[in-house]
């Protein structure tokens, strides 16, 4: 029987390949449907105690998931509402803003110039007498634009998917729940069931809370640094950071270099072009290494190389909304297998 142990344990691993490669595939090719669902069930976990708490104050569980999804569409449109004109003129300022940062980076681009210029000159030389006319062709590009709002059928058609869901999940209650309950046969299988789903319930719903608080408090105070540097439009600054925090490392990094091309566009002092990145800086480290460890926690710390492979799959998998959901749904994951006695090695992989 040993003979037969390593070709069964290769077969093993083999047929688990095929099988995850299967789930990466369809996770891809039915993003457009796995994306919604993955949102509408990651805001029903956050917003679920608010609609609980509404049900103990006696209103029906519908009622009180129309009334938290209202408060939140209205709060999304009202951002919305105040950041649309500041941010489209950036955006149509944005050809005439990249020739205003060549013309002040250009003392730095002549000794690059220069050379560039031997070669093309040294490739004529020894090419001279075998170069053959050639016809260019000129490819007629879409506008910036026209490509951000390209795809915004299909982004109001996922959101209105995403939502239809999220009102069903908060408005069906403990519907799930009990589904599982009748499906266990032993009364002790049916308690432990209920008790880990409530606490798992509430360590994510926690959690997705708190970085919220923490990434929207983020965004306030880099849009009030820049308020007091003096860069225009602080509120749009402070709303692109507050986003752009759930995707940790990288999200800072866009953060911090697009608000020092704003500074160089709009400033001729130094000082002022480089108090930008230096509050980003500041802001970053604050975050990073006190606020994050002090309100999350060290039992969800998590690794950060397992971080950023998970952030790299997930925003090749689903683009910049998977890079966005990456970490709620590693840290999701986590308190799963913190929660069941069999993936709690893999809990251990994960931390740090």
């Amino acid at each position: 029987m040993e003979v037969f142990k390593e070709p069964l344990r290769i077969h093993s691993i083999a047929l688990w390949g095929l099988v995850l490669l299967a789930v990466f595939y369809t996770l891809y090719l039915g993003r457009h449907f796995f994306l919604p669902v993955t949102l509408a069930f990651l805001f029903s976990l956050m917003l679920g105690p608010a609609v609980r708490g509404l049900k103990r104050i006696r209103v029906p569980e519908p009622l009180g998931a129309a009334l938290v999804l209202f408060l939140l569409l209205g709060l999304v449109g009202y951002g919305i509402y105040r950041l649309f004109e500041p941010a489209q003129e950036w955006v149509q300022k944005a050809p005439d803003s990249f020739r205003r940062i060549e013309d002040k980076l250009r003392q730095i681009k002549q000794p690059i110039g220069q050379v560039t210029k031997a070669t093309q000159a040294a490739e004529k030389l020894a090419s001279f007498g075998d170069a053959q006319p050639t016809q260019k062709v000129a490819i007629d590009r879409p506008g910036l634009l026209s490509t951000i709002f390209s795809g915004t059928p299909a982004f109001l058609a996922q959101t209105m998917v995403m939502l239809i869901i999220l009102y069903f999940l908060l408005a069906s209650g403990d519907l799930l729940l009990r589904k599982l309950v009748n499906v266990l046969p032993r009364l002790e299988d049916k308690k432990r069931a209920v008790e880990i789903t409530r606490q798992m319930e509430t360590d994510i719903s926690t959690y997705l809370a708190t970085i919220t608080i923490i990434n929207f408090a983020k965004g306030a105070a880099l849009g009030v640094a820049m308020y007091f540097i003096g860069v225009p439009n602080p509120l749009l600054w402070g709303a692109m950071a507050a986003v752009l925090t759930y995707i940790p490392y990288i999200g800072s990094l866009v953060v911090n270099g697009i608000l020092t091309l704003v500074a160089i566009l709009t400033f001729d002092a130094t000082w002022r072009i480089v108090s930008v990145p230096a509050a980003c800086l500041i802001i970053d480290v604050v975050e990073a290494y006190i606020a994050t460890p002090l309100l999350v926690g060290k039992r969800l710390t998590i690794n950060p190389v397992v971080l950023l492979v998970w952030l790299v799959f997930w925003g090749w998998l689903w683009g910049v909304a998977g890079a966005l959901i990456a970490v709620p749904l590693l840290a999701s994951f986590k308190i799963i297998c913190d929660h069941v006695d069999g993936l709690q090695p893999i809990s251990e992989f994960i931390s740090t």
